[in-house]
């Protein structure tokens, strides 16, 4: 994220990104494709501000 963003929860502003692990894929109608979850999360509360798809051309 940018320097000049803040958490909505806690109003820190240090993120750091995530992968969702276990079962957590998002899957696509098209050929079986998917994507796994990212997010990012304030690494003062650990609030997810974000989160998106790794691969979204998948998606298309």
């Amino acid at each position: 994220m940018n320097d000049d963003k803040e958490c909505t929860k806690c109003v820190g502003r240090e993120f750091g990104t995530g992968k969702q692990a276990g079962y957590a894929k998002m899957n696509s109608d098209r050929f079986n494709l998917g994507s796994n979850i990212l997010h990012t999360i304030c690494t003062n509360c650990g609030f997810i501000v974000e989160s998106y798809a790794e691969k979204p051309k998948n998606f298309k």
